[in-house]
Protein backbone atom coordinates (compact mmCIF):
# COMPACT_ATOMS: atom_id res chain seq x y z
CA UNK A 1 0.00 0.00 0.00
CA UNK A 2 2.91 2.33 0.63
CA UNK A 3 3.86 1.97 -3.04
CA UNK A 4 0.45 3.26 -4.10
CA UNK A 5 1.05 6.45 -2.15
CA UNK A 6 4.36 6.83 -3.97
CA UNK A 7 2.48 6.33 -7.26
CA UNK A 8 0.05 9.06 -6.20
CA UNK A 9 3.06 11.27 -5.40
CA UNK A 10 4.45 10.59 -8.86
CA UNK A 11 1.23 11.60 -10.61
CA UNK A 12 0.63 14.67 -8.47
CA UNK A 13 4.26 15.60 -9.22
CA UNK A 14 3.54 15.32 -12.95
CA UNK A 15 0.51 17.58 -12.49
CA UNK A 16 2.68 20.02 -10.50
CA UNK A 17 5.13 20.33 -13.38
CA UNK A 18 2.37 20.70 -15.96
CA UNK A 19 0.58 23.39 -13.95
CA UNK A 20 3.86 25.24 -13.43
CA UNK A 21 4.70 25.11 -17.15
CA UNK A 22 1.18 26.32 -17.91
CA UNK A 23 1.73 29.34 -15.62
CA UNK A 24 -0.90 28.18 -13.12
CA UNK A 25 1.18 28.75 -10.01
CA UNK A 26 -1.65 28.41 -7.47
CA UNK A 27 -2.60 24.97 -8.73
CA UNK A 28 1.08 24.01 -8.97
CA UNK A 29 1.62 24.85 -5.30
CA UNK A 30 -1.48 22.90 -4.30
CA UNK A 31 -0.29 19.83 -6.17
CA UNK A 32 3.25 20.26 -4.85
CA UNK A 33 1.86 20.12 -1.31
CA UNK A 34 -0.06 16.95 -2.20
CA UNK A 35 3.08 15.45 -3.74
CA UNK A 36 5.08 16.06 -0.57
CA UNK A 37 2.21 14.68 1.53
CA UNK A 38 1.91 11.47 -0.50
CA UNK A 39 5.66 10.99 -0.73
CA UNK A 40 6.03 11.38 3.03
CA UNK A 41 3.26 8.88 3.69
CA UNK A 42 4.74 6.50 1.14
CA UNK A 43 7.91 6.07 3.19
CA UNK A 44 6.36 5.82 6.67
CA UNK A 45 5.78 2.04 6.49
CA UNK A 46 2.38 2.20 8.16
CA UNK A 47 -0.08 -0.68 8.32
CA UNK A 48 -2.40 -1.24 5.39
CA UNK A 49 -5.38 -0.35 7.56
CA UNK A 50 -3.84 3.01 8.45
CA UNK A 51 -3.11 3.72 4.78
CA UNK A 52 -6.77 3.01 3.97
CA UNK A 53 -7.92 5.32 6.77
CA UNK A 54 -5.61 8.07 5.53
CA UNK A 55 -6.80 7.68 1.96
CA UNK A 56 -10.43 7.80 3.10
CA UNK A 57 -9.72 10.96 5.10
CA UNK A 58 -7.95 12.47 2.08
CA UNK A 59 -10.93 11.71 -0.17
CA UNK A 60 -13.36 13.18 2.39
CA UNK A 61 -11.34 16.39 2.74
CA UNK A 62 -11.05 16.65 -1.04
CA UNK A 63 -14.80 16.33 -1.54
CA UNK A 64 -15.55 18.92 1.15
CA UNK A 65 -13.02 21.34 -0.38
CA UNK A 66 -14.18 20.75 -3.93
CA UNK A 67 -17.84 21.22 -2.99
CA UNK A 68 -17.04 24.40 -1.06
CA UNK A 69 -14.97 25.78 -3.95
CA UNK A 70 -17.56 24.96 -6.61
CA UNK A 71 -20.40 26.36 -4.50
CA UNK A 72 -18.90 29.56 -3.10
CA UNK A 73 -15.82 30.49 -5.19
CA UNK A 74 -16.34 29.29 -8.76
CA UNK A 75 -18.09 31.73 -11.07
CA UNK A 76 -20.02 29.78 -13.72
CA UNK A 77 -19.22 30.79 -17.28
CA UNK A 78 -16.42 33.15 -16.27
CA UNK A 79 -13.62 33.41 -18.79
CA UNK A 80 -15.53 32.21 -21.85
Amino acid sequence: MDRMFRVLAFWTGIFTVMFYVGDMNGAALLFLAQTVFFLTLGYLKLSERMYMYLFGAYCTIFMIGFTWYSEFILVPGFGH
